[in-house]
């Protein structure tokens, strides 16, 4: 705790001792004279910020802490997280928590951003999220599919050019209208 804020550290510095720098911007978490990480501070009271990729080796190893676990919410990294949790909530509400912790022990061990790209999958095919299906999508070879692709028409900007031709503008100086008149205005 910091100021009535929380934050989370690696879990390798659990029982260690570690000096930390608090500055107006970040805090610096020093051990054995080297910056092992460095957090954005934390404005105003009794905030949290909880890296998953911190505590979730604890939480694996306890899984109905995680239903109770004060900072859940810290353990979404993106929304497709938070849809697959709900997701596994409505299908497997006795393992939901189980399932969903595997999936972010993935996420901490393999690659986030590969994991997400498999939620993409499996939520957009509608597919059962499970823990084995994202991992054997992350594991797999072939490319996932790309995001789907937008083609946007190009625009012909002359008919920008019109909009501007032979038209009334109001000045605002002389209270009154100024007209183009053979490119001499009146």
């Amino acid at each position: 705790h910091v100021d009535r804020n929380t934050y989370s550290v690696d879990s390798r510095l659990i029982g260690e001792r570690v000096d930390l720098r608090v500055y107006a911007e970040h805090l610096e978490v020093w051990y054995g004279q080297k910056v092992v990480q460095r957090l954005p501070r934390l404005r105003g009271r009794n905030k949290h910020r909880i890296n998953y990729r911190h505590v979730i080796d604890w939480l694996v190893r306890k899984p109905g802490a995680f239903e109770d676990y004060r900072y859940r919410e810290d353990l979404f990294p993106t929304s497709r997280f938070r849809m697959a949790y709900d997701a596994l909530r409505e299908s497997k509400t006795e393992r939901a928590d189980k399932e969903y912790l595997q999936i972010l022990y993935l996420a901490t061990h393999q690659s986030e951003s590969a994991v997400d790209e498999a939620l993409r999958v499996l939520l957009a095919e509608d597919r059962p999220v499970t823990a084995n299906s994202v991992e054997s999508l992350v594991r797999r070879e072939e490319e996932i599919p790309a995001v789907t692709e937008v083609t946007v028409e190009e625009f012909d900007l002359s008919h920008f050019d019109s909009l501007f031709t032979d038209k009334e503008v109001w000045d605002d100086f002389q209270e009154g209208c100024e007209r183009d008149v053979d490119g001499v205005l009146a």
